[in-house]
């Protein structure tokens, strides 16, 4: 079995808001990780509400120890949801990147940045508007998508995932609006496949 270090960056969607703790997909996809023989040390800096600037806060407060043989970063939704400028999005994505990317000990492609899932596809949002909410997701994906293919890093699209929430009520958890367990698990297929890429011989 070989030992390997992952360092998961981000707020609710990677914490696992009102999932068991196994149930988060950074935890799923340590479990999936042990099933082709990688023993996966997780650590977890993410809370609930965080905005980029913030996680940054809580990155100071509790500092990871690198290096990592592989980072992950998924951050954006409440600059989205709170109506924060675009372009300060992405200066502070540039910056948590360039992070992750030292954290992965300088190798980009031991980074994967997750894309932001939509909201407007759960319960929570039956006051909102969902196309709006929609397109502003999509706004902001097209920047972290951009930003990630300039600097060399993995990226993995849940947000096509994340819009079945309307169709199947067990995709979505018991407070209306974060992922289920089982929607976490549809991420961790798509991310393994990049996990395992980076972790090869």
């Amino acid at each position: 079995m070989t030992s390997i270090r992952f360092l998961a960056l981000g707020d609710s969607y990677t914490i696992g808001e009102s999932v068991a703790e196994q149930k988060c997909w950074p935890v799923q996809l340590a479990n999936r990780l042990q099933e082709q023989g990688y023993q996966t040390e997780v650590t977890i800096i993410a809370r609930t509400g965080w905005t980029t600037d913030e996680l940054w806060q809580g990155i100071q407060v509790a500092p990871p120890t690198p290096p990592y043989d592989m980072v992950s970063l998924l951050i954006g939704v409440n600059n989205q949801y709170r109506g924060r400028d675009i372009e300060e999005y992405r200066e502070q994505f540039i910056f948590l990147l360039n992070k992750a990317i030292e954290y992965a000990g300088g190798d980009p492609s031991r980074v994967i940045v997750v894309s932001i899932p939509d909201w407007g596809y759960t319960r929570f949002a039956a006051n909102h508007d969902i196309e709006v909410v929609s397109r502003e997701i999509d706004i902001f994906n097209g920047v972290n998508i951009e930003e990630a293919a300039r600097a060399g890093v993995r990226y993995v699209d849940v947000t096509l995932t994340s819009r079945m929430g309307l169709d199947d009520f067990e995709l979505i958890a018991g407070d209306g609006l974060h992922p289920s367990g089982k929607m976490y698990g549809l991420w961790v297929d798509l991310i393994l496949p990049q996990a395992l890429e980076i972790l090869k011989p």
